[in-house]
């Protein structure tokens, strides 16, 4: 909903520009991430209010603005994950040059029904029940129940940067369990749990509410860290992660405006707002 009048903010804007016989600024294009695109919303609106200039914010994950980065059909990508190797070549070899910007910081949130017994939870065990070789809550302290797996589609940074970074931690070619249902938000995947006593899944910390319950996670079976703003600044928190803006080149013009606001006093209180983690 909120995409929906971001795009209709930005062609209020146009339809002005034309009512007044000037000419219509250009719509800046900002695609990708579905973790970033309440974020990118946020800065859109303050942005186009202050200097009248159109935004258009969309999501579909980070795959998506990746692509639409290499095709020349965004100005902005917005990516939950870094740019692989094969993306840079692919959109070099079409003329575009990509450039990251670090705008914010994530910490994954592992979350499960608060009525779920376990407190948390191991790196090993949390790679451990993603790749199927733990499937019931008793063999990790809770209640006798079969695990139901939650997880982002394949088009989604946090599929790539969670099946990286925690199942291929400890197996170096490890794949998701096949058994695991693959939703299209995280906000889908904070309902399911929510309403299912054995279901885990995985959020962006902007995403947590008191209807879902976050486990700690420890890294080295010893000390379990919550992921909060602090634990992601300090780096104690093992699943987080830095939220990316990708350009065509150094930015300059309108981008480099837009670009120079998100990384601001002011673009970054807005970061901290939607309970992401600022880069400062």
């Amino acid at each position: 909903m909120k995409t929906l009048v971001t795009v209709l903010v930005a062609v209020c804007v146009l339809g002005f520009a034309v009512y007044a016989g000037v000419s219509a600024p250009k719509v800046l294009q900002i695609k990708g991430s579905d973790t970033m695109v309440n974020l990118g919303q946020a800065w859109a609106e303050v942005f186009m209010a202050r200097y009248k200039i159109p935004v258009a914010v969309i999501g579909g994950g980070s795959g998506t603005g990746i692509a639409a980065l290499i095709n020349g059909k965004t100005d902005v990508c917005q990516a939950s994950r870094p740019m692989k190797e094969e993306e840079i070549h692919q959109a070099r070899q079409n003329g575009v040059s990509p450039v990251a910007h670090i705008v914010g910081y994530d910490g994954i949130s592992v979350v499960v029904s608060p009525k779920n017994p376990v407190k948390q939870l191991t790196m090993k065990q949390l790679g451990e029940i993603y790749l199927g070789k733990i499937t019931n809550w008793k063999d990790v302290g809770g209640s006798d129940g079969k695990i139901v797996l939650l997880g982002r589609e394949l088009n989604s940074g946090t599929h790539v940067f969670f099946k990286e970074h925690v199942i291929q931690s400890i197996d170096k070619k490890g794949e998701y369990a096949k058994a695991m249902l693959m939703l299209p938000s995280n906000q889908a995947i904070h309902d399911e749990a929510a309403g299912n006593v054995n279901a885990i899944g995985y959020i962006g910390m902007g995403y947590v509410t008191p209807k879902v319950k976050t486990l700690p996670i420890s890294s080295d079976g010893k000390t379990y860290v919550a992921p909060s703003v602090k634990a992601v600044m300090n780096k104690t928190y093992p699943v987080a992660r830095p939220l990316y803006w990708y350009t065509n080149g150094k930015p300059s013009g309108t981008v480099k405006k837009f670009v120079d606001f998100a990384k601001s006093a002011e673009g970054q209180k807005i970061v901290q707002k939607l309970d992401f983690v600022p880069i400062k």
